[in-house]
């Protein structure tokens, strides 16, 4: 447990660890750019039915109608006046140009002929591409289940993986891999295909997304943890709004998922100055790759390099974390605490996700357009990570965590009851909730970093985002109840964030402790003291009397 003695000589927040934030930025900010790119690339445009074997069978009739009368006698309506989407008469019903003809009780039958689509929003979708409306509709859901999916998976490879070979060299292939499946999803020419690349797009990219926290986070001391955690989600708000605009723009799907994946291009080249773990070198006996590391820091902190008292000091916790090397998943739940420990972060890990991607996915329905919504969704982020970040060094990250989880449950409660008329208080209630659902996600992912040890804490990381991307992968079948009834979505999820939220209350108190670097610092923890200094005396004095 000496670690974060040897930051403090070389200095835990300089120079080194703000240029580690600003070289895994393009990266992060790729990730809500895929993340939510189906908000986009699958919407369902205004559509009804093509009207063209109407117009062959009684094309006499048709040629001197305007486009309008045509749909008249063509089409049913709905009760707003709009055509109806799905459905179109058996015959033309002319006796319609009379304003006074009933329309009840006329025979309709599905769509023959494929759709036209309102194109002034966009040029292509998914649904437009591979026509995915009505019975279909579903479908386009459904890719951001399977992107999902892949995600969850990745999770659990890129957690395992990065423990056994390390942060730096599985960064580099998650990078690689991220590219190749994104531009190939951007080139399908079925949707089978297309579902299939995405699947191992949201598998590469998951790399992206445990590494860079935790190498951003094991390079931090204590006292400046959660200011590390919270500059650097900052690049997720910024990509999260930059897609808005992105979207705005480029009305084509193909073109806006080659736009979104382009700039890990320029992530790949900036690897090469990424910093391997020096605690992940420790734990598995990389003393001298260790130190270089270690050096290089100091070096650029213009602090002194270790001394060779320091380097017996690494060569004693490369003994007493030899068997690092061999720790698995199944260390996860081999020992009660842990398992314990397990339990708690995969429910409230599982609530945090599904909450806040069922807001995220629902950027309509509430009186403004889908772009404005996005973006207001993706800047409501920036307050609220900078908020979040005050009270964890105040209150602690247990009681922000809880807390903001039963905040977010009720403001998705007080929609349930707020009339649709009310367009603009459902609006700021919804953004309200979106904000304390993104804190909810910053504390999450800070407080998972410093409740798992060392040797076991990539794949901590892997598990509990595999639950939350299995969280993540079933919010948009939840929001495909509201098929079954209008509410019921929202009652899923304000109960997923309520019990979460309670969850949250058992989970141990990491404020200014030292982050566990063995499993046996879990099962037998040290006494814990209110103030950094105080924890490295006591810590000291233990070693002595030892």
């Amino acid at each position: 447990m000496k670690f974060e003695t040897i930051l403090e000589e070389i200095d835990g927040f300089g120079r080194f660890q703000i240029a580690i934030l600003i070289l895994l930025c393009t990266s992060r900010m790729v990730l809500p750019c895929h993340f939510l790119l189906n908000n986009f690339i699958a919407a369902v445009p205004p559509h009804h039915c093509d009207i063209s074997t109407l117009e062959k069978s009684s094309e006499e009739l048709f040629r001197n109608l305007t486009q309008e009368q045509k749909l008249t006698v063509s089409l049913p309506v709905r009760e707003d006046g709009e055509p109806k989407s799905c459905e179109m008469f058996a015959e033309p019903q002319f006796q319609l140009l009379s304003n006074n003809s009933n329309r009840t009780d006329l025979p309709t039958v599905w769509c023959q002929s494929g759709w036209v689509y309102d194109n002034s929003t966009f040029i292509s979708t998914l649904a437009t591409e591979w026509n995915l409306v009505c019975d279909k509709k579903s479908l386009t859901k459904t890719t951001n289940t399977i992107f999902f999916i892949g995600v969850m998976i990745g999770a659990l490879a890129f957690g395992f993986f990065c423990d056994k070979y390390g942060r730096k060299t599985m960064l580099l292939v998650s990078y690689i891999l991220s590219i190749v499946f994104g531009f190939s999803s951007a080139f399908a020419n079925s949707y089978i295909l297309f579902a299939v690349l995405r699947f191992f797009t949201g598998f590469s990219l998951t790399g992206i997304s445990i590494i860079s926290i935790v190498l951003t986070i094991e390079w931090a001391d204590i006292s400046h943890r959660s200011t590390i955690g919270v500059i650097g989600s900052l690049a997720w708000s910024v990509g999260y709004m930059l897609l808005a605009g992105m979207a705005f723009l480029l009305t084509d799907w193909r073109t806006l998922t080659m736009t979104v994946t382009a700039p890990l291009g320029f992530a790949v080249l900036t690897w090469w100055w990424i910093p391997e773990s020096a605690r992940w070198l420790l734990a598995n006996g990389k003393v001298e790759r260790a130190q270089f590391y270690l050096d290089k820091c100091a070096n650029i902190n213009r602090r002194q390099k270790l001394s060779r008292e320091k380097l017996e000091t690494l060569s004693n916790i490369e003994v007493q974390e030899n068997q690092a090397k061999n720790y698995t998943y199944f260390h996860l739940v081999k020992t009660p605490r842990m398992r314990w420990l397990t339990f708690l972060l995969g429910i409230v890990w599982y609530g945090v996700a599904s909450t806040y991607y069922g807001i995220s996915l629902n950027i309509t329905g509430f009186g403004l357009n889908m772009y404005l919504t996005h973006f207001i969704y993706g800047a409501i982020e920036v307050p609220a990570k900078l908020t979040i970040y005050c009270f964890l060094n105040i209150i602690g990250r247990r009681k922000c965590q809880s807390g903001t989880l039963l905040l977010t449950g009720i403001c998705i409660g007080i929609n349930i009851f707020i009339p649709k008329d009310l367009w603009h208080v459902r609006a700021i209630v919804a953004i309200l909730g979106k904000g304390l659902s993104e804190a909810s996600f910053t504390t999450i992912f800070l407080y998972t970093t410093e409740l798992y040890p060392t040797v076991t804490r990539q794949n901590g990381l892997g598990y509990t985002s595999f639950v939350s991307r299995l969280g993540v992968s079933i919010a948009p079948l939840i929001l495909l109840l509201e098929n079954v009834w209008t509410l019921l979505p929202q009652i899923i999820l304000c109960s997923l964030a309520i019990i979460s939220g309670l969850v949250a209350l058992l989970l141990p108190e990491t404020l200014n402790v030292k982050l566990p670097e063995t499993i046996d610092d879990i099962e037998n923890p040290r006494k814990k003291d209110v103030s950094k200094e105080s924890s490295l005396i006591f810590l000291e004095v233990k070693s002595q009397l030892g």
